[in-house]
């Protein structure tokens, strides 16, 4: 048997993998929907589980990156502290959160809005 033959099978699995793993990937509105993340009074995305999983952890870690490079660009051209722009955008952030979803007032525990 030739080994093309072998790996074609080998090479079409790994193709079908990879693309599962891009459909499989968590969105934040399905993630919120979940119930696995919320929004912190901090401004940034926080999980609601004490042991997300390595999938929740990625989405919080990407949004929280990007929310910190817009938090940072506002306060510079504002010249202001990046802490006054997160806690606004936190404050925001939890007004804006749909009923039945998570928030977290600072110091406290995750509650239902």
């Amino acid at each position: 048997m030739r080994l093309s033959h072998l790996l074609k099978p080998a090479l079409l699995a790994i193709a079908l993998a990879c693309s599962m793993q891009v459909f499989a990937e968590l969105s934040l509105d399905s993630a919120k929907a979940q119930g696995l993340v919320g929004e912190d009074s901090s401004g940034y995305l926080a999980a609601v589980d004490t042991a997300p999983s390595r999938e929740v952890r990625t989405l919080i870690n990407e949004i929280n990156g990007k929310r910190r490079e817009e938090y940072e660009r506002i306060a510079d051209s504002n010249n202001i502290e990046v802490s006054a722009v997160e806690q606004l955008a936190g404050k925001k952030a939890i007004q804006k959160t749909e009923p039945g979803g998570y928030i977290r007032i600072a110091g406290g525990a995750w509650q239902r809005k």
